[in-house]
């Protein structure tokens, strides 16, 4: 009980300080409705005298993306992998070494919080734009999609995180992090399906893309919600997807006991 009061203490601060920048989440969420435009066009342009491709209709794809912009807001990693770089570089990560708090389930507690908002903040400019889209998305009907997608959100969120955790602790050995997670992010925008559903790829490259975790971190929830992931084939990914999250939870824990040892405790 003691652990879990800490933590929410540590929640509702990182709610806190994510409120100070509602302003810029919400810009940037309408922002983000761009992609949609170019993605309507683009699309609409393949779709032209077409009825479907890959077995989709246009109207599944644009729901497709139109869901990966909320799942971006509300479980993607922005920039955790900076911070966790940034307060190891400047030594502001020393303060967590001497309390008893576990830094792995600290950072977590406020990328919950940060996403919380962020994913609140989303839904704002996507209602405004609602009745442009309301004929063009097309959702399932299966009653077991909105149970099977909650974990496969959260899997996701610890996935994207833990990944993030990794790189940015990368900072205990180089003075500059960004070309790693520049690296990440390519791979990523690559292979979770964000520029184009992964299920259109030729059948050998997607079955080896779903052995990779990037498949389980934006494609797995959002095909799941709508629809291009089948039950048999959700119930049989959240046991890769567990996986990935324990392989990459174990990685954290190496590094990090790692980096301790190379950490001179300089500044903070």
């Amino acid at each position: 009980m003691s652990a879990l009061t800490k933590y929410r203490h540590v929640f509702l601060v990182g709610l806190q300080s994510n409120l100070v920048y509602r302003w810029n989440f919400l810009i940037r969420g309408f922002f983000s409705l761009s992609r949609l435009a170019v993605v309507f066009i683009l699309w609409g342009a393949a779709y032209a005298g077409v009825a479907q491709i890959g077995g989709y209709s246009i109207g599944q794809t644009f729901t497709y993306f139109t869901a990966l912009i909320a799942l971006q807001f509300m479980i993607g990693a922005f920039n955790e992998d900076y911070q966790i770089g940034e307060e190891i570089r400047n030594g502001l990560i020393n303060q967590f070494l001497l309390k008893p708090i576990n830094y792995y389930w600290y950072r977590f507690t406020v990328f919950l919080a940060a996403r919380l908002v962020s994913g609140a903040l989303v839904f704002v400019p996507l209602l405004a734009v609602y009745p442009l889209l309301r004929s063009h998305l097309t959702l399932p009907g299966e009653l077991w999609r909105p149970f099977l997608l909650v974990p496969a959100l959260l899997l996701a969120a610890l996935l994207q995180f833990t990944l993030a955790f990794c790189f940015g602790l990368l900072a205990f050995w180089f003075l500059e992090i960004q070309g790693f997670v520049i690296l990440s992010f390519a791979a990523e925008m690559m292979l979770s399906g964000q520029i184009f559903p992964l299920d259109l790829l030729p059948p050998s490259l997607f079955h080896a893309a779903q052995l990779l975790p990037f498949y389980y971190m934006m494609y797995f929830p959002a095909g799941i919600l709508t629809g291009r992931i089948d039950l048999t084939s959700a119930l049989h990914g959240f046991g890769v997807q567990a996986a990935w999250v324990l392989a990459f939870g174990l990685a954290a824990r190496f590094i990090w006991l790692s980096g301790l040892h190379k950490h001179t405790a300089v500044g903070g």
